[in-house]
């Protein structure tokens, strides 16, 4: 899911943090609400920075593709840390931090922390030889913040390497809370109700669904995020894990079934395009404007993460009584809750005790709070999150999915496998497959891609 921003040009890396920040301008809030909760944040126990010596005149180098304006929330919420030791950390955002980042852990000039956006690539800079081991005390954190699932993400051969940061949900289904309220329409709770709400709504004439997958470059990826929705759905996350690590080939049964699953909605002609046109218009729609014809009442639903807030225009309002707003993606049953999401982690490549006591405070639930606080728009998976922390509605409905004990969180499967696969063939065998090529066509070039 490396682009998923109305803005060109901008890496994975500050996707999740723009995204994120972007949706405030549909969702109201506004200065009062940022002081409010600004001024409920924790206070930080200065204490706990004791163990690690005098850091006063001590500086921290951060490094990340999360970029201006964004920037500035974390900068912000540096600032407790800063004041309590008397050390500077010396932000640096770059568009083109995912590259450079390897090159420089490769060079040996690697910054003393990067905020990296995926697993993988977590993996290729642990490989470098330059990062090192997170140190005791955030392991300690993460065990106590974080499930299980997003601790494995940042560990590489039995050594754990970093503490999560932000996070998104992806397995989410727009629409018009007004029309469903006009027309008893009830939200669906498992995938059969799923089905039949859309069969409800295409019997009044109806297109009850909108997409679109164009992208430039990147056109195709909105069906990858599909389709990962289904493979956790249908068959579960250890199948999922499996699949996204190629220990099942890709063009596997299962593989094939939720590709299958998904052609149920999009490659149905009695549920799309909804305002925009047949079938083959989902590969000529932009992203962007897939799900506006949600306001215009030609669509009913439309399947994207909790960023895609952002593209409604400026004045809607995104609120469970909004103009828009957005239910959990149900699984096979009510039981099942798979989530499908992004997020960030804390990559350390020096063990000086400053940067020691600078990733210990990024792993606390004070700092998920402080972060929250000063934000507009902004979501972890820390379990010590106080949504009242969240400034929009939207991003209060994801942090409330993360922090549900029922909540399996799975990581994009297209960011984890190899570029050749996650982000060439997977995007453009998808688009081909809603053009008209077979499931059996697109799973098996895909699997053909794999690097040998």
């Amino acid at each position: 899911m490396r682009l998923r921003v109305t803005t060109p040009n901008l890496t994975a890396a500050s996707v999740g943090a723009l995204s994120l920040t972007l949706v405030l301008a549909g969702c109201g809030g506004g200065s009062t609400d940022s002081d409010d909760r600004a001024a409920n944040a924790p206070k930080v126990d200065c204490t706990q920075f004791t163990q690690y010596g005098d850091l006063k005149g001590k500086t921290i180098t951060v490094y990340t593709g999360i970029v201006t304006p964004e920037d500035k929330a974390y900068t912000d919420s540096y600032k407790p840390f800063e004041e309590c030791t008397g050390a500077t950390v010396k932000y640096e955002g770059d568009k083109a931090f995912e590259t450079q980042i390897l090159v420089r852990a490769k060079a040996g000039n690697p910054p003393d922390l990067a905020i990296v956006p995926q697993p993988g690539l977590l993996r290729q800079l642990v490989e470098t030889g330059r990062a090192v081991e997170a140190p005791a005390e955030v392991a300690a954190n993460v065990d106590k913040f974080w499930g299980a699932d997003w601790k494995a993400y940042a560990t590489v051969d039995g050594k754990f390497y970093g503490a999560p940061s932000g996070a998104s949900i992806k397995s989410l289904v727009w629409y018009s809370p007004s029309e469903f309220k006009d027309n008893g329409y009830e939200v669906p709770k498992t995938l059969d109700q799923l089905i039949q709400l859309s069969d409800k709504i295409a019997a009044t004439g109806k297109k009850p669904w909108c997409a679109g997958i164009s992208s430039g470059e990147a056109t195709g990826w909105p069906i990858t995020d599909w389709m990962e929705d289904m493979m956790l759905r249908l068959h579960g996350p250890e199948t999922y894990d499996k699949w996204v690590n190629h220990e099942i080939p890709f063009n596997s049964p299962e593989s094939a079934a939720a590709l299958d699953e998904v052609g149920k909605y999009l490659k149905n002609a009695d549920y799309v395009n909804g305002g925009l046109g047949d079938v083959k218009s989902i590969a000529t729609t932009t992203f962007q404007d897939a799900g506006l014809p949600i306001l215009e009442g030609t669509c009913s639903l439309h399947r994207q993460a909790s960023f895609y807030a952002a593209n409604f225009p400026a004045g809607t309002r995104v609120a469970e009584d909004g103009d828009v707003f957005a239910f959990y993606l149900p699984g096979k049953d009510e039981s099942a809750k798979p989530l499908l999401g992004g997020g960030e982690f804390n990559l350390a490549f020096s063990d000086r005790p400053e940067v020691k006591a600078f990733q210990t405070y990024l792993s606390t639930d004070t700092w998920a709070n402080i972060k929250a606080s000063v934000s507009q728009g902004w979501v972890t998976a820390n379990k010590g999150l106080d949504v009242s922390n969240v400034s929009n509605s939207i991003d209060k409905l994801a942090a409330e999915l993360l922090a549900d004990p029922n909540s399996v969180f799975r990581f994009d499967g297209s960011d984890q496998m190899p570029g050749a696969v996650g982000s060439n063939a997977f995007w453009k065998q998808s688009t081909s497959w809603i053009t008209g090529q077979s499931t059996k066509q697109t799973v098996d070039n895909i699997e053909a891609a794999w690097p040998k």
